[in-house]
């Protein structure tokens, strides 16, 4: 195979031709592996290759290695480890020379490859001298060596585990600080130098509690923001942001003596590129002590001291970076793409920020700002006061904002006919954060016509505007009656036939620019969810239009032409679905009229769909919803849909729509309650098969735990059949072990841990009432086993509501004593008597108390 042809056809402009040339490469890799990376290397190493060719190389050499799915990457891992000796060896010091190639694009492609062999080998205890090897060419090499070689030990810092560099970490981050100092005489070196510093921060940590080393760290970093090369200054910047998340609370010394004064420079740099990211450190300053506020407060609840304290950063530098910040908001780009970052975006995000961090200080900053510009003819000027004044609305007391918004709004409302659409569009925004967060300001008799009429007038307007105005829509809906659902009458309710008529207007657009016709449909969506008694005609009326734009969408299937058809018709086909969905929830079993209509045209959307899986999922949650509206009256149409329920529940290879299917299943048990005995066997059995299945996703069988506690509870003594072997997997998955410091598989196990508890919790509600409950006492040690290890670990509301609620249960089925052993244990009376606020969590807590109590005595 002539490699190099093949590696320019995979780059060639016609479709064929490159998809005969990448077809080629993936069977090359499958035929003989070994030999597919060392013509691979071998091309990547070559000279006198073109660089383009070599480039396309190192790619496919770094793919063969790298996986984003957690499988493949085991899988690529293993093969790797496979291919003999000699040939690995090859293709090592193949990738290491070039490295040092006379093409830059080269060496820095070659850095990605060494990098991906590293993330398999050196975990593997391979490779020792790869380190060795990398330090001496950063020390030793030519300009293009060193630079390519410390972009190869950032990518490799970024990829491994702090653990497995921890002996090297010294020497590494001398090799690296050196050649980003200021008196490095290349730029080039100096920007890759600290391209690997902001990789290596993790896991210099060690070296960061020095003060000594932190010191020469945080003053080469400093010195780089000045550098005359601006992507050098760009880096540094970056390269602070990250130390301020990581290292926060070290960085008092610092923002006093240095990084106040950088930072502003660093705003107000004419380069956009820097500016953003002096305006990214505030925002990430932000963010910590915000957090650090939620965990004071949470520690307070408690009666603890929080375990890290703010600083208050931000607060102390309110008066020299809230200038710069305004100023920035008045740089907007009158035609801005809407996805485009730049530097105003940024200042109104680092506002938002602001507000929420540093509370009421900041109003009296940004008060005249907005007087003075407001009514400006510029309109730049009228945009930053507009968003100035949005950004401000969540962080300070309500109680402070409240009289200037009340303020504000006649001239908001008025502005939503501004001339200019940026000023629109943010007003728009603005009008909705009022609705959103303060929308007691709002007074029924003064504003609510002007505002929705507005709001509705700005839905003819440009699309960016339709979708600010739609989501303004939908919170005055979500907020204005407190989230009460069941009112005969509203404040909205004068304004439900105008809204909803113009909402399914935009919706009726073929165009979705701007999100704008999802944005309508959301709004809809919410507009029926909060719909009053009085307008619920408006709301069948509604289901009435849209199952007949369904019809009309499912004759189109077989004549869409090309992925963007496709595309649009599963997006369409998806917000139907959901108004169905809220009609359904809102209409309950009087729904019953149009069920018939509804479920055939669902059913058709799932033969059609076929392996759409958005579709799917969608189409089965209005099943879902169908089934919970109309309860045993849908045992009519299960017989119709669990042909296509049962494929769902075995797509391992789709997690999503396999939870949604498990999910499914409990639905139909409750909505059915006995009459899905007869289905439980086919239920139960998937269920069980795909717990023990090696390639399900473990977030799906988390699904199927719970279900277990909805089966139960649905068919009471029915359950026996499976209450053995239901009973050994919960136990099984119980006895498994958390590891607190692991984040990604401790949330596993508490979400885990839950489900089982919901099983539990069903099983024994299921049974507890009836002449089968006496099948419980033989799981009682492994349920009051598995109680015990969860409140050890863990004290959450949730937690412990869950595990009084199954302990009082277990003690109300058995009221005689059958109990009173392992009732009281010391544990279980510790976690009864638990203190706590939450009056939900309390109530649950004292009732369990008193059913320990009457099964005990």
């Amino acid at each position: 195979m002539d490699i190099a042809a093949v590696l320019a056809g995979t780059l060639a402009s016609d479709a064929t031709t490159r998809d005969a040339a990448t077809q080629q490469l993936e069977s090359a890799a499958a035929q003989n592996f070994a030999a597919y990376v060392t013509l691979l290397s071998a091309e990547l190493v070559n000279e006198q290759s073109q660089p383009h060719v070599r480039n396309a190389a190192g790619l496919a050499l770094k793919n063969a290695f790298t996986s984003r799915d957690e499988t493949r990457q085991n899988e690529v891992t293993a093969r790797w480890l496979n291919v003999p000796g000699e040939y690995r060896a090859k293709v090592k010091t193949d990738s290491l020379r070039a490295l040092s190639s006379s093409t830059s694009r080269a060496g820095a492609v070659a850095a990605q490859v060494v990098a991906a062999i590293a993330a398999i080998e050196l975990p593997n205890n391979q490779w020792d001298d790869l380190i060795t090897d990398l330090l001496g060419a950063v020390n030793g090499g030519d300009l293009n060596t060193r630079v390519a070689t410390l972009q190869c030990i950032g990518f490799i810092c970024e990829s491994i585990s702090p653990e497995i560099l921890k002996l090297r970490s010294n020497e590494i981050l001398t090799a690296v600080v050196q050649g980003a100092r200021r008196d490095e005489p290349s730029p080039e070196v100096q920007l890759a130098a600290m391209k690997a510093l902001y990789n290596c921060l993790e896991f210099i940590k060690e070296n960061f509690d020095r003060e000594g080393e932190r010191n020469y760290i945080m003053q080469v970093v400093c010195e780089a923001t000045q550098n005359p090369a601006v992507q050098v200054q760009v880096a540094a910047f970056e390269t602070l942001v990250r130390i301020m998340s990581l290292y926060y609370d070290k960085m008092s010394y610092y923002m006093e003596r240095a990084l106040f004064g950088l930072t502003v420079l660093g705003m107000n740099h004419p380069d956009e590129r820097v500016a953003l990211q002096a305006v990214e450190f505030w925002s990430t300053v932000c963010e910590e002590e915000i957090d650090l506020a939620i965990e004071a407060a949470d520690a307070q609840e408690y009666g603890d001291a929080p375990e890290r304290e703010s600083k208050y950063f931000a607060k102390v530098a309110l008066p020299e970076i809230i200038p710069v910040i305004l100023r920035l908001l008045t740089r907007q780009e009158e035609d801005a793409e809407e996805d485009e970052w730049n530097i105003s975006m940024a200042a109104g995000t680092c506002l938002t920020l602001l507000s929420q961090a540093v509370g009421d200080s900041i109003v009296s900053f940004v008060i005249p700002f907005i007087e003075s510009n407001i009514k400006s003819p510029d309109w730049h000027n009228r945009e930053a006061a507009v968003m100035t004044f949005g950004s401000i609305l969540d962080g300070p007391d309500p109680q402070l904002l409240a009289p200037l918004v009340t303020q504000a709004l006649s001239l908001l409302i008025d502005m939503m006919r501004d001339p200019n659409t940026h000023v629109k569009d943010t007003t728009a925004w603005t009008l909705g954060r009022i609705c959103d967060i303060l929308v007691a300001t709002i007074n029924p008799e003064t504003h609510l016509d002007p505002l929705v009429r507005s709001l509705v007038a700005a839905l003819e307007d440009s699309p960016r505007i339709v979708t600010n105005a739609s989501w303004a829509l939908m919170t005055l809906s979500d907020q204005i009656n407190d989230g009460a659902d069941d009112l005969q009458t509203g404040h909205l309710s004068p304004y439900y036939d105008g809204v909803v008529t113009a909402l399914m207007g935009v919706t009726e657009r073929t165009s979705n620019e701007a999100n704008s016709r999802t944005a309508a449909y959301e709004a809809l969506a919410s507009y029926i969810t909060h719909a009053p008694v009085d307008v619920l005609g408006v709301v069948r009326q509604v289901v009435v239009t849209i199952l007949g734009r369904m019809e009309t969408l499912l004759g189109l299937a077989n004549q869409l032409l090309g992925v963007d058809d496709r595309n649009n018709w599963n997006e369409l086909q998806g917000n139907f679905c959901s108004i169905v969905s809220c009609v359904t929830r809102k209409l309950g079993s009087d729904i019953q009229p149009l069920a018939d209509r509804i479920m055939t045209l669902v059913l058709q959307l799932i033969q059609i769909a076929g392996k759409q899986s958005t579709v799917l999922e969608d189409a089965f949650l209005v099943v879902g919803n169908m089934a919970s509206a109309l309860e045993q009256n849908f045992h009519s149409y299960l017989q119709a849909f669990l042909p296509f329920l049962a494929p769902a529940l075995k797509a391992h290879d789709d997690p999503q729509l396999c939870s949604v299917a498990t999910g499914l299943i409990g639905d139909i048990c409750r909505a059915l309650g006995e009459l899905s005995t007869a289905y439980c066997d086919m239920f139960m059995t998937v269920l069980l098969e795909n717990l023990t299945s090696p390639h399900l996703d473990k977030m799906v069988k988390i699904s199927i735990v719970a279900c277990f506690g909805d089966i139960a509870m649905a068919i009471g003594p029915s359950f026996e059949p499976y209450l053995g072997a239901t009973m050994a997997v919960l136990r099984q998955a119980g006895e498994q072990k958390v590891d607190a410091k692991d984040y990604e598989t401790f949330d596993y196990y508490s979400q885990l841990r839950e489900a089982l508890l919901e099983a539990y919790t069903g099983i024994v509600t299921g049974l507890k009432s009836t002449d089968k409950k006496a099948l419980l006492l033989d799981h009682i040690p492994s349920i009051f086993k598995f109680l015990q290890l969860v409140y050890d670990d863990d004290h959450s509301e949730t937690v412990l509501k869950q595990c009084a609620g199954l302990i009082g249960d277990l003690a109300e089925t058995f009221p005689d004593g059958q109990l009173k052993e392992v009732l009281l244990q010391d544990w279980v009376a510790s976690l009864v008597k638990t203190k706590i606020r939450n009056p939900d969590v309390k109530k649950t807590l004292r009732w369990a108390r008193e059913m320990i109590k009457r099964a005990t005595q």
